[in-house]
């Protein structure tokens, strides 16, 4: 009735890195710490005010690069998956940010006085009016 006890099993272990693989797994994360900042400043910016459009084009720009170059390095160096994973989703953010900035620059005029009249509402119905307003401003039917 007593059975032979089995061998322990093995507890799973990563062999230790070199030293070229923990600069390359460095130089992974300071990329994604600097795409994730530019990801994020881009949005911020963008909600900051309008009038930045340019800045907010730069930083995206840079977040695009960025997060191409961090998939190329996940997919060919396999050395994190949370950085995959946070990269694909910063891309996602990236390209949303993208439509926004062409709706942006192509109805500057009316998202830039919109963004001036809820600046300066102080109730919900003031700023239900300059939605309203904003609302009459657009097109409403594209050729």
């Amino acid at each position: 009735m007593n059975s032979t006890p089995e061998p322990a099993q093995q507890q799973r272990t990563k062999p230790p890195l070199s030293e070229a693989a923990k600069a390359s797994l460095a130089r992974t994360h300071t990329l994604f710490r600097i795409f994730v900042v530019s990801v994020l400043g881009a949005f911020f910016v963008y909600q900051l005010d309008v009038n930045y459009l340019w800045l907010t084009t730069i930083l995206t720009v840079a977040g695009l690069v960025l997060g191409v170059l961090l998939l190329v390095r996940s997919a060919r160096l396999k050395e994190s998956r949370l950085v995959l994973i946070g990269t694909i989703s910063g891309l996602v953010v990236s390209a949303i940010l993208v439509l926004l900035i062409v709706v942006t620059a192509v109805f500057f005029d009316e998202v830039r006085t919109y963004q001036e009249c809820v600046g300066r509402a102080l109730t919900d119905q003031a700023q239900s009016a300059c939605r309203v307003q904003l609302e009459r401003s657009l097109p409403t039917q594209l050729p």
